[in-house]
């Protein structure tokens, strides 16, 4: 369920270049376990051709109009695509000069790709991160100094933000001009919380609070990783909370990746000395021994103190720090805003994300029974109101993010258990906190109480009734194997499938999980072009003309697609269709570097390199055999458009020789 602010798209999207380039990944046999006994349209595009001026002809622009009328029907129709197509990339690939890690991370992409344990990339990035973290602490106790993170220093960001300069880094995206996001001062946790811990009797969904930030979405995902136990956990991997460093991970474009944070958090009022009006208020009550500490006791102490997420517990820390690390991740803190929460599971987890709908469900109690029963086991649940403009219905709030917990089936009686990351707002009909379905034997067989917590019942019957859009991530464990490929390609205006293609080979049978990805431009926000593509694939046996299955249609989420299927061993081609819509009022790749690498040169240099790196997957070596055949094929094409020169220039001869030849003949004739 996407969630938040309002589409960052523009409503009237327009024909795309016919020959734009874009990173993709497949994960074709991505995922793939050892069997087990037997026991998942874009809008028709149209073209508006305005008529040229009429006016005056002159002579050269008559022979024009009559060699045009002349000439063959087809090469007119081709003529007229020709100015909607481009024979170069029309995304850069690199936007940072002579970028070094750019080249190094292209460097190791390889053309082919052997499966691994779906959990060796995981423990890589934790092993990297854990040694990220013990360097710090190492170097900031040598020195007797806390951690300073020099890549997020949101102090001194806000410092210079109230200061004389407009943009802040850390809150604001690369092109935006203003933000709603309104800190006003930063402290460290050991000057915000009275007694400090990072989990308070571990991590529950019941800890997590939205705070300013419209990221529900991700708070939701947070809630439901928080029902299977270890979860949260295995993201927050080191810390040490004296110094001030912690250490996540996340995944990110099929892979885990380390980020490493100081302690520094937002809050929701200025300090003392620097609230003239806020403290001349304070000052006005009497009997004030302490005015000073009275203020920063009340006004910035404990978690609700916090301007972004917050637990409910006044002393526990891991939420507001998760998503720090997880705003760093991604530039800033605006680029949170407004997302599914699929993909937010998928970033905390490696899952795999499937759109659905209730109003497609075929066969409500196999998905009562096969999917939602196993809610917490195989799948994580969120779910999602798409309609209306976020108000709400029965309590439930539109264009907003739920975290499913629970799916009990009990004296008949299908139940689910779901939360609102908000921590209150609550479901009002059957089932709800003092309905008339409640008595003290069910209140005590589903272990609930009354309180506006955010947590509430609801019948199957009425969940499939109020919730259009649910996100179901499929879990993986290290049973699993996965393989990728990332490669780029030219997208065509025609929504046909592609040459492009992966072989995918299958040793033994099994259940398989194949995914077409597309980089996630969350990670570089204001470089994301004009262009949204749209992704589909479907899966042939041996080069077979019908094809064995297809992918998901994504109608809201456009990072992925996928299908699930058991698959016998053999030899497996995966054909691609990728569907593009351009938004000519956004600006390009090139006009945002333009714009913005003068006044914002630390936040281009930031975004910039977070761009190359992943585009950098895309840009694999090619082997000596494919170096030289395209090498021939660029002869080729030299000596055809040499031929052709040389044929045009024979031809214009001829017709000059045979005018100068009629001139001749009409002055003889004369005579």
């Amino acid at each position: 369920m996407r969630s938040g602010a309002a589409p960052i798209r523009p409503p009237a999207p327009t024909h795309p270049s016919a020959s734009h380039s874009i990173p993709l990944a497949a994960t074709p046999q991505p995922i793939s376990r050892p069997p087990t006994p037997p026991a998942q349209p874009s809008r028709p595009q149209s073209i508006i051709v305005h008529p040229a001026t009429v006016g005056p002809l002159t002579g050269q622009s008559r022979a024009a109009e009559k060699r045009k009328r002349h000439q063959p029907a087809q090469k007119t129709v081709d003529d007229f695509w020709s100015a909607f197509s481009s024979k170069t990339p029309g995304k850069p690939y690199c936007v940072l000069p002579d970028n070094f890690y750019a080249r190094k991370a292209a460097a190791q992409a390889y053309l082919f790709s052997r499966a691994a344990n779906a959990l060796a990339s995981y423990d890589e990035a934790r092993a990297s991160c854990e040694a990220k973290v013990a360097k710090i602490v190492k170097e900031c106790r040598r020195l007797n100094v806390k951690y300073r993170d020099p890549h997020f220093d949101i102090e001194a960001d806000f410092r210079r933000w109230v200061g004389d300069v407009p943009y802040s880094d850390c809150l604001m995206g690369l092109m935006d001009q203003s933000t709603q996001l309104r800190p006003a001062s930063v402290k460290r946790v050991e000057d915000i919380f009275v007694d400090p811990q990072f989990f308070v009797e571990g991590p529950t969904a019941n800890d997590v609070r939205q705070g300013k930030e419209g990221d529900c979405w991700f708070m939701s995902a947070l809630c439901t990783l928080s029902n299977k136990e270890g979860l949260i956990e295995r993201v927050c991997v080191a810390r040490d909370e004296q110094v001030g460093v912690y250490g996540f991970v996340f995944h990110r474009d099929g892979e885990w990746m380390s980020e490493v944070i100081d302690d520094k958090l937002y809050l929701i009022k200025e300090d003392f000395n620097e609230a003239t009006l806020e403290r001349n208020k304070w000052l006005e009550l009497q009997n004030r021994t302490s005015p000073e500490e009275e203020y920063r006791t009340v006004m910035q102490t404990g978690s609700r103190a916090l301007y972004f997420a917050q637990c409910s517990d006044p002393n526990e820390t891991w939420l507001p720090l998760l998503e720090k690390a997880y705003a760093k991740a991604h530039g800033d803190y605006s680029a949170l805003e407004s997302g599914f929460v699929g993909e937010g599971i998928e970033d905390l987890t490696g899952g795999v994300t499937t759109e659905l709908f209730s109003t497609d469900i075929l066969d409500k109690e196999k998905f009562w029974r096969e999917e939602l029963m196993n809610v917490n086991k195989q799948f994580l649940f969120g779910c999602g109101q798409m309609g209306g403009k976020h108000g709400q219905r029965n309590g439930i709030l539109e264009k907003h993010a739920y975290s499913i917990m629970e799916a009990r089936e009990v004296g008949g009686e299908k139940l689910l258990k779901l939360r609102n990351p908000w921590g209150n707002t609550e479901w009002r009909g059957a089932w709800s906190d003092g309905s008339a379905e409640w008595t003290p034997k069910w209140m005590e067989l589903l272990d609930h109480k009354f309180g506006d917590d955010g947590v509430f019942w609801i019948s199957y019957k009425d969940l499939l009734r109020n919730y259009q859009h649910f996100d179901r991530t499929r879990l993986f464990g290290p049973e699993w194997t996965i393989t990728q490929q990332w490669t780029n390609l030219y997208v065509p205006w025609s929504s046909d499938y592609l040459d492009t293609k992966f072989r995918v080979t299958l040793s033994k049978a099994g259940p398989v999980v194949i995914v077409l990805s597309q980089l996630d431009d969350r990670f570089f926000r204001g470089l994301e072009g004009q262009y949204e593509f749209h992704l589909q694939f479907r899966l042939h046996k041996d080069d077979e003309e019908e094809y064995i299955v297809r992918s998901n249609q994504s109608y809201y989420m456009k990072r992925s697609v996928s299908t699930e299927l058991d698959l016998e061993p053999g030899n497996y081609t995966v054909l691609l269709k990728i569907t593009a819509k351009r938004y000519p009022e956004l600006p390009t790749v090139e006009e945002a570097v333009a714009a913005t690498c003068h006044f914002r040169r630390e936040k281009l240099l930031s975004i910039g390199l977070s761009y190359d790196l992943a585009h950098a997957k895309g840009a694999f070596r090619e082997s000596a055999a494919e170096k030289a055949a395209l090498e021939r094929a660029e002869r080729r094409r030299k000596r055809r458009e040499e031929a052709f020169k040389a044929h045009s220039a024979r031809r214009h001869e001829h017709r000059k020789r045979k005018l100068r030849q009629m001139k001749q003949d009409a002055k003889r004739a004369e005579r």
